[in-house]
């Protein structure tokens, strides 16, 4: 079956557009320090539409990815498989608003099935390994994308194979074990957990999902786009089917989703369903900043020894570094580079003051906004927003040295005491 609604899949490097009949992963490029040239997934807007109809159809769908379909590299809805991801809330932020001086919304992809953004790029692996008649998946991850990947084939009857660094949060590698999949903890961080996995997809034939190197989990990941511009109109009561917000802060690790970010809302303008894009704020760990270095630098992206307690976010070398900088680029928006204990702070700041319990990558999001505040690259009052990534469920110490410990009594004669301290 073709893919009518897919022209190809274009080289960020040289502009050559390629075939997407064929299952392909980065243009092989020897004198780049990946060792491939980013490709992107391109469509024929005039297809998409027919088969979307008007943004207010779109609009007035249910929010989840099957609705999305004729925007994905997929035949139809049917390749997903029946575990729904999308349809995640959409906040207003009341108290840090006032704190911040803007008017601030958080997207929370936490709420997803196996509790992260990641859930969107696996349900299209799934669906896009399922199209190349591929029944085994593979994937290298800080914990979320293999938990995410181990939840989604098990729901589609696929095998998943997943390579997680031995140090990743063991409640995401349990996730991954309880869902399935066979689970390898590599000696070693990401970038190495990356390459013996691209290595035993090229030996074993599976198909490989890790970010950067297969386009098409931008596809799943810019859904969240969507959402965003859907929602925003809702809450904010407007007459239009779908609005921009001014601006989007997206933690960034190996620049996926930030890219995903910007290809979401592009796709929104080129169907003539939104008039702008939305400025993209990238913000890594100070930790973890290549792609900040290279933004401040104006250079290319060289290697870091990563080494952030933002674990999510913490790689050497970002294999979608070429997408996340242009995103920012083209959107008059800026990387950030904030310290692991604003990150930690921001987790607390959330919990308390507004009731969501986030990962430490997800947090990063809240850091940044307060770094570009006080460097005025917010105005006051614009509607901003934070893509909270992944729940705190996956992370649960971190930040836990910053709460006071619980107190252990035996009588209420213990609480009164307590109580009558703090009166």
């Amino acid at each position: 079956m073709t893919l009518e609604h897919v022209v190809g899949l274009s080289c960020l490097e040289s502009g050559t557009m390629l075939s997407a009949d064929v299952l392909r992963y980065g243009n092989p490029n020897p004198g780049s320090e990946l060792g491939f040239s980013s490709l992107e997934v391109r469509y024929d807007y005039a297809v998409v539409k027919r088969k979307l109809g008007s943004a207010e159809a779109l609009a007035n769908a249910p929010l989840i990815m099957q609705s999305f379909a004729p925007l994905l590299p997929i035949p139809d809805a049917s390749y997903l498989s029946p575990l729904l991801v999308g349809g995640t809330p959409f906040l207003r932020s009341p108290r840090l608003s006032r704190e911040l001086g803007v008017e601030l919304f958080v997207k929370d992809d936490s709420r997803n099935p196996s509790g992260s953004l990641k859930d969107r790029a696996s349900a299209l692996a799934v669906a896009h390994a399922r199209y190349f008649r591929r029944d085994k998946i593979a994937v290298a991850s800080t914990g979320n994308a293999a938990a995410s990947l181990a939840s989604q084939a098990a729901a589609a009857g696929l095998a998943a194979i997943v390579f997680v660094p031995a140090q990743a949060p063991i409640a995401k590698i349990m996730q991954a074990v309880m869902y399935g999949s066979r689970v390898y903890t590599v000696n070693g961080n990401y970038d190495a957990a990356y390459e013996v996995c691209q290595r035993a997809c090229d030996c074993f034939g599976w198909y490989n999902r890790s970010t950067g190197y297969n386009p098409y989990m931008t596809e799943g990941k810019k859904t969240v786009a969507f959402e965003m511009a859907i929602q925003l109109a809702r809450l904010a009561g407007t007459c239009a089917p779908m609005t921009a917000p001014d601006a989007v802060f997206v933690p960034v690790g190996d620049g996926c989703i930030v890219g995903a970010v910007h290809k979401g809302f592009d796709d929104l303008v080129q169907l003539g369903f939104l008039d702008r894009i939305p400025r993209l704020y990238g913000v890594q760990s100070d930790q973890s900043a290549a792609i900040h270095r290279a933004w401040v630098r104006q250079a290319p992206i060289r290697k870091v020894n990563a080494t952030s307690r933002a674990d999510s976010i913490c790689a050497d070398m970002p294999r979608d570094g070429a997408k996340a900088l242009r995103a920012i680029r083209e959107t008059g928006g800026a990387f950030l580079a904030v310290s692991d204990a604003h990150i930690l702070k921001a987790i607390v700041d959330l919990a308390r003051k507004e009731g969501l319990f986030v990962e430490p990558a997800a947090a990063a999001s809240l850091a940044g906004l307060c770094s570009a505040r006080t460097q005025g690259l917010v105005r006051d009052g614009e509607k901003v927003v934070l893509l909270l990534t992944g729940s705190g469920l996956k992370d649960p110490l971190a930040g836990a040295e910053l709460l006071a410990k619980p107190l252990r009594i035996s009588t209420l004669d213990d609480v009164k005491k307590v109580e009558h301290l703090s009166a």
